[in-house]
């Protein structure tokens, strides 16, 4: 699948524009948060996991969220499902959360430029005084003070994450 959107570039000019303290780093590509922390050197704890969740309210209604957690935990499907009262809940398919994302997998920066999928972090990534994630590309990431995210994000704060 072809991405046509920068998400990266949007990423970096809504930092800016929002006065964030960040900084982007190069690496090689890889978007496995296990393997990424170790090569950026952070702790997996101060990444951000972001997946994308088809959460099905009725037969006929769907929504969409962007679950983030903490790189060292899972997101709690069951959590997101109970907190919509939905019917049920799973995994995007790969297409559809790059098409509501704009990248591929393993690049999905925890922000959201499509208003049709909503933000999610669990509280828990508040701990880390500065986080870091994959900035739309699988070459890049971003470390920016975690209250910088929280308050440009703007995520629906709610417990989503089961440690591992």
């Amino acid at each position: 699948m072809q991405i046509k959107i920068d998400i990266h570039e949007q990423l970096c000019a809504l930092l800016d524009r929002e006065g964030a303290h960040y900084r982007v780093i190069e690496h090689e590509a890889e978007g496995r948060t296990d393997l990424i922390a170790q090569i950026r050197g952070n702790r997996i704890e101060q990444s951000i996991k972001s997946i994308v969740v088809q959460v099905r309210l009725s037969k006929k209604e769907n929504i969409y969220c962007l679950a983030n957690v903490p790189g060292h935990c899972r997101v709690d499907l069951g959590a997101i499902k109970d907190h919509f009262k939905a019917d049920s809940i799973g995994m995007a398919q790969r297409e559809k959360a790059q098409a509501l994302t704009g990248c591929v997998v393993g690049a999905i920066p925890p922000f959201s430029f499509n208003e049709d999928l909503q933000v999610l972090a669990d509280p828990l990534i508040r701990e880390n005084a500065e986080v870091v994630f994959n900035a739309g590309r699988l070459d890049r990431s971003i470390f920016m003070d975690s209250a910088d995210y929280i308050r440009i994000a703007k995520p629906q704060l709610i417990s989503i994450a089961l440690q591992s």
